[in-house]
């Protein structure tokens, strides 16, 4: 049989967004081929915000879960083979679900994507905001009694 993580945590994901709470996922940050942000992991794991309004590109499939996201202003590609996957849970109210950790197979390695280091730049961004249109005329309604 195929496994059933994949199901369960794209379930779990479902059930938590449709009631309106914000999925996080809970990734065993040491096992291979998994690409978080390593300034943010802690004690070997990493607790990220999967919510749809805090990622962008998810994708969840049998073998693993990709998303695009800011990490302290900085975008990155995020992979994460879904045997790293300890936990999912909301975190309104901490409902969810724990994984058992599950050893890492060979052919994971063919799974994982070929990522490319992105230059940044120090360059400036003018923040200043645009002109305001001209204010609008008042209505052409009137109130007639």
């Amino acid at each position: 049989m195929t496994p059933n993580r994949p199901y369960l945590l794209r379930a779990f994901f479902d059930w938590i967004v449709d009631n309106e709470c914000t999925p996080h996922l809970v990734v065993d940050a040491g096992y291979p081929a998994v690409q978080v942000p390593t300034q943010f992991v802690q004690d070997g794991q990493i607790v990220l915000n999967i919510s749809p309004s805090a990622v962008t590109g998810f994708s969840l499939d049998m073998e693993q879960l990709s998303f695009n996201a800011r990490f302290g202003g900085q975008p990155m590609q995020v992979y994460v083979p879904l045997g790293a996957v300890l936990a999912i849970y909301a975190r309104e109210n901490g409902e969810g679900t724990v994984f058992t950790a599950e050893e890492f197979l060979e052919d994971e390695d063919d799974f994982a994507p070929d990522l490319e280091s992105v230059e940044t730049s120090d360059e400036i961004i003018d923040e200043t905001p645009p002109e305001k249109p001209e204010k609008k005329k008042g209505s052409h309604l009137r109130v007639i009694k």
